[in-house]
């Protein structure tokens, strides 16, 4: 039986390179399902996303590839699969919610393995969905002793993802480095306009007319990692604070949701601090 595979290709701009890897696929008798290539002319980068199907051995396709390319190229091959993650969470319960949701019904292409929380308050709702849930608090000055055993759990489930659904806590840069472009946060795009407590209330008494939702790879900047999904909703002088504070998490889930699936389905690179797409 045929598998479903997908290819990523990042190396220096050059004349000829989607005849050239389409030809190695051809050549081993695979099937081109969809194809996406991108050019950044300002870099001089090239990229490209090949979704084909086939009994391939990938380890020559690779091989192969290397031989036809620029020295410099950045090789993925997969089966098109599940992705394992974990999930990181507070108190908020809108987020994990809809995620599991999503899982339970087969929407997600993911194994998520755990749930990891710096209170208990959403081990019940893990708990409905069968997800083993941890409680790692992070107390004032603990969080090189949290980040020790949060790491240890993460050894045990060896997740390809992390996802911060409303994870309240800032992470290290040791921590984070660990993780390069494999934790994905979500947050409200009020910042830096409407930052710390309160946003809301913020928002409503500038009398906002929008809001949004940012999901972005973390790294050691705060908020400015590379930007994976954003979307916005209309508000107006009638909607309450309560009414604004719901429209922010309504759009935050199916913001991160979006984000998700881009990674889970490796339609993502990530070029300096941005990202190319292939949605």
């Amino acid at each position: 039986m045929n598998s479903m595979y997908i290819l990523k290709v990042e190396c220096s701009d050059d004349k000829g390179l989607i005849h050239r890897i389409t030809g190695v696929l051809y050549h081993y008798d695979l099937n081109i399902v969809q194809n996406g290539e991108f050019v950044d002319s300002e870099k001089k980068k090239f990229f490209m996303r090949t979704q084909f199907s086939g009994n391939a051995d990938s380890k020559k396709i690779l091989n192969d590839l290397r031989k036809i390319l620029p020295k410099d190229a950045i090789l993925n091959l997969d089966k098109d699969r599940k992705k394992s993650l974990v999930i990181f969470v507070t108190k908020e319960t809108h987020c994990l919610g809809d995620l599991l949701v999503r899982h339970e019904y087969g929407e997600l292409n993911a194994d998520i393995r755990a749930v990891i929380g710096n209170h208990d308050d959403l081990a019940d709702l893990a708990k409905k969905f069968k997800i083993p849930f941890y409680c790692v608090p992070y107390k004032n000055g603990s969080q090189k002793k949290s980040e020790a055993k949060v790491v240890s759990i993460l050894e045990r489930y060896r997740p390809e993802y992390l996802v911060l659904a409303k994870f309240m806590r800032i992470l290290s840069n040791s921590f984070v480095s660990q993780y390069k472009n494999r934790i994905i946060n979500i947050h409200h795009s009020f910042l830096p306009a409407f930052a710390g407590k309160s946003p809301y209330k913020q928002a409503s008494d500038r009398g906002v007319k929008i809001i949004g939702a940012t999901a972005h790879f973390v790294t050691s900047h705060l908020d400015e990692g590379p930007i994976i999904a954003q979307d916005i909703t209309s508000v107006d002088h009638s909607h309450s604070v309560a009414d604004m504070a719901q429209a922010g998490r309504d759009v935050e889930k199916v913001v991160l949701a979006k984000a998700l699936g881009l990674a889970l389905e490796d339609r993502i690179f990530v070029s300096g601090n941005k990202t190319i797409l292939f949605d």
